[in-house]
């Protein structure tokens, strides 16, 4: 859609394209799936932009946050979708860097915001469990106090990137006895600490992200545990809130789009591009119009994100409408590549085999298709994301 820029914005504009045009490094730039990422490669954009002081526009400025306006926020999204720079890593900025900074002690916040900032630390997420993932509430890790340190034992899945991670933000159970969200509190884990093992999980692509974390008998200060015991429930949802506004993923969806529109227009059907075809054009601006409408609602919640209001039920509006328009978004993309879209080609004994070596757009759309089925359950599923709604909108 065409925003409105005042003069200063599109000053900020020309200043951000710049920047990435002269600091992103140039072989990092297009890559549309972090899973094939090193460590260092998924690093690099990071600490570049915390050098330049633009590494957490959500942040207070007392944190080390930009202090730039909601429209200078969307505008720098925009920027690095439109020129696809590596995504940065939600865990530690947008995840529990928040907690820590509304919660935490001044010792927390001291010892933990400036790595996180940096990239020192690297965050993953213990969450989910085998028998606890849309039903958080009914997680059995459980931590038990001895003097001065909790003792940690369980087990969490779905660990994104705990193979890179040097520490975990953990939700473990401290009072068995009160009811399910009563009883539970949010711990800081070094990942180094004897008894934290991880094990990979392989995804549906072949691809090696997320993990299964294993605690045995882990020993975590006491110090580590942020705000007050049995209260970890109200930090969970508080992070999950900020969380699920970052999982609609706006700026990248449109670049995406616009991406299955450069397809359509090259792929023909009877001699004629795909783009004109009236059925595939349809679905095409349906969800358009759809990635118009949530922009509108994340600007709203920017807006009210920078007057001091914490991320409500808009939070799982936007993560409905998000995750499901990502997923709209690369089906669309495998049925405009239509066999290209193979995910490997015929082996060499096949004489029956019709060659699927394709365009280069067609790289990776089964891929991304095949990464983007867990959006809509991630950040707490789509159908618990409406119960929320239901009661908090509509007072169900």
């Amino acid at each position: 859609m065409d925003m409105q820029f005042t003069p200063e914005d599109l000053a900020f504009r020309d200043e951000v394209r710049q920047f990435i045009a002269d600091e992103h490094p140039k072989d990092l730039l297009g890559i549309r799936y972090r899973q094939h990422l090193k460590r260092e490669e998924m690093l690099a954009w990071h600490q570049i932009l915390y050098k330049k002081g633009w590494i957490a526009p959500n942040w207070p400025v007392e944190y080390g946050g930009t202090g730039w306006t909601p429209m200078q926020r969307y505008i720098f999204s925009e920027e690095c979708a439109r020129a696809e720079t590596v995504t940065i890593l939600p865990f530690g900025l947008n995840m529990v860097g928040p907690v820590i900074y509304t919660f935490g002690s001044p010792e927390q916040k001291e010892r933990f915001l400036p790595k996180i900032l940096s990239a020192e630390h690297w965050w993953c997420q213990g969450y989910s469990e085998p028998e606890a993932g849309s039903d958080l509430a009914s997680l059995r890790t459980t931590a038990v106090l001895d003097g001065d340190e909790y003792v940690i034992n369980g087990q969490k899945t779905w660990t994104t990137l705990a193979q890179f991670a040097n520490w975990i933000f953990v939700l473990a159970r401290t009072d068995p006895e009160a009811k399910p969200q009563a009883g539970i509190s949010f711990f800081l884990v070094d990942m180094n600490t004897p008894g934290v093992s991880v094990r990979p999980i392989k995804l549906i692509d072949g691809s090696y992200e997320v993990n299964d974390t294993f605690f045995d008998n882990v020993r975590v200060p006491r110090e580590n545990m942020i705000g007050e015991a049995n209260r970890g429930w109200t930090y969970a949802k508080f992070l999950l809130g900020h969380e699920r506004v970052g999982i609609a993923g706006v700026a990248r969806s449109k670049t995406a789009l616009g991406y299955v529109r450069d397809i359509a227009a090259h792929e023909l059907v009877d001699g004629v591009p795909l783009a004109e075809d009236d059925g595939f054009a349809a679905k095409l601006a349906e969800v358009e119009i759809d990635l118009t409408a949530l922009e509108f609602t994340e600007l709203r919640a920017l807006a009210a994100e920078s007057q001091g209001h914490a991320p409500g039920a808009e939070a799982s509006i936007l993560k409905i409408r998000g995750t499901e328009i990502q997923q709209r978004i690369t089906e669309l993309a495998v049925e405009a590549v239509a066999h290209y879209g193979f995910p490997k080609g015929p082996s060499e004994d096949d004489a029956t085999a019709v060659d699927t070596a394709g365009p280069e757009y067609a790289v990776g759309a089964v891929d991304n298709y095949l990464q983007m089925r867990k959006t809509s359950i991630y950040g707490g599923s789509n159908e618990i994301q409406r119960n929320i709604i239901a009661k908090m909108v509509l007072g169900l």
